[in-house]
Formats: C-alpha cells, sequence, structure tokens
C-alpha cells in the first residue's frame, strides 16, 4: 500500500471516527496528533493524512454543498458516515490538491468504498466524483 492510501485510510479513519462520535474534526485531529507524536513509527502517513483533514476542515462547506448538489436526491445526512467521509477526501483532492489526478482521486475513492462500505457505494462514490470532477472540465 503506498504512502498516500495509507494517509487516505488515516484521514478517513479520522473523519469517520469524529462522525459516528459526534465530535469536532479539530477534536479528532488533536488526539490523532497526540497518537502521532506518541508513535514515530505512524510518521509516514500522518502528513498527508493531516493535509487532507485540515484541509476538508477548511472547505467543508463548500465540498458539502457540492455532495449535496450532485447527489440527486441524498441529503449528506442520509448517507452512510463512511460514504460522506470518502466523497469529502475524494473531493478534497479534486478541488484543492493539483498533485493528485481526479482520476487517482476518484480511483482511490471507490477502491476504499469497495473495501470499507456497502456494496452500493463504490458506484456511487464513483458517480458523484465523476459528475462533480466533470462538471470542472
Amino acid at each position: 500500500m503506498g504512502a498516500r492510501t495509507k494517509s487516505r485510510k488515516r484521514a478517513l479513519d479520522i473523519l469517520y471516527g469524529a462522525d459516528v462520535r459526534e465530535e469536532s474534526i479539530n477534536t479528532a485531529l488533536a488526539v490523532e496528533q497526540a497518537r502521532h507524536d506518541a508513535d514515530p513509527k505512524r510518521a509516514s502517513s500522518w502528513g498527508y493524512a493531516r493535509d487532507i483533514v485540515t484541509g476538508i476542515t477548511e472547505h467543508g462547506d463548500e465540498i458539502d454543498e457540492l455532495i449535496e448538489t450532485y447527489a440527486q436526491d441524498w441529503t449528506i445526512a442520509r448517507m452512510p458516515a463512511i460514504d460522506r467521509a470518502l466523497l469529502r477526501i475524494g473531493l478534497w483532492e479534486i478541488l484543492y490538491n493539483d498533485e493528485v489526478p481526479d482520476g487517482v482521486a476518484i480511483s482511490e475513492a471507490v477502491e476504499s468504498a469497495r473495501i470499507h462500505s456497502t456494496e452500493d457505494s463504490a458506484g456511487f462514490v464513483n458517480g458523484l466524483l465523476g459528475r462533480i470532477a466533470a462538471s470542472r472540465a
């Protein structure tokens, strides 16, 4: 597993955990920062994971608005928590990280949905992120 893939998984854990525990993302990020400080072996995945989560907190309103706009009859609240987190990560990479091609961001989110979410989630994530990426072209 590549370094960025590990970082995306770590960001997913932070976002998903905050969502299901109903705590702020900043609180979850602080807890993860403390874990990082205590365990230097986890350093390789921390920097990019922190960038993702921080970026999502900075641009969360715009990201969530795009998700709701393109989700076609799905509100964010109605989506599984894991799917919300995956979509937010994918959109942050598409919109705010020029180092990651849109296709890679979408592919990574879809693969993560296959592993961590429901049977239908991979198609949902692929379709939504693909529509948003195509709208920017």
